[in-house]
């Protein structure tokens, strides 16, 4: 799927084989374009204890990896567990299933390597991971922000519900906003 150019992007399923290459994602998306928003110290604390792979998500079959030439460039999925944000690492988190009929999907974890940034990847994850709660039923997606995420998610759609604040064990405060959006 041509998203910009003539460069070919490839959406797939994660597979746990893909952790190591999708932290060097994480670490590179949060390192290059999270930067302009957050301090280096908030940088350094977030992919520490906040931001990192979560296995669930790549285990209940709701990440998706973006690849050009072989390489990850893009990833982000969605989640019918009460999680709303925040890889292994982070102990803030709930297995517990959602329903359909009453809680929103919950929209996790896109990140998008440096370069690849501004070329549609996100959008493509975005409406993936649409599609896919939409076909088992859920009617609104939650998400929890990144200053720098907030654009694309606006541009989505999605609409401020609050701003929020994750103190991290270091001491480290990380500013985020939690955004909705209803789906047909």
């Amino acid at each position: 799927m041509p998203l910009s150019g003539d460069t070919i992007f490839r959406l797939r399923a994660a597979t746990l084989a893909d952790q190591p290459a999708i932290r060097r994602l994480i670490e590179d998306s949060v390192r290059g374009l999270a930067s302009a928003d957050y301090s280096a110290a908030q940088v350094e604390s977030s992919l520490a204890h906040l931001f990192g792979v979560d296995t669930r998500l790549i285990e209940d079959g709701t990440y998706f990896v973006v690849e050009s030439e072989g390489e990850l460039v893009g990833a982000g999925g969605w989640s019918r567990r009460r999680t709303l944000f925040g890889g292994n690492q982070f102990a803030d988190r709930s297995d517990d299933r959602l329903d359909p009929s009453i809680d929103a999907a919950r929209i996790r974890a896109f990140y998008v390597a440096t370069t690849f940034a501004r070329r549609g990847i996100g959008t493509t994850l975005l409406e993936a991971c649409e599609a896919a709660a939409r076909s088992e039923g859920f009617r609104r997606l939650e998400l929890m922000a990144t200053l720098t995420g907030i654009p694309l998610y606006e541009r989505a759609g999605f609409r401020v519900v609050e701003p929020a604040e994750v103190r991290l064990p270091d001491g480290v405060a990380i500013p985020l906003t939690r955004m909705v959006r209803e789906i047909a």
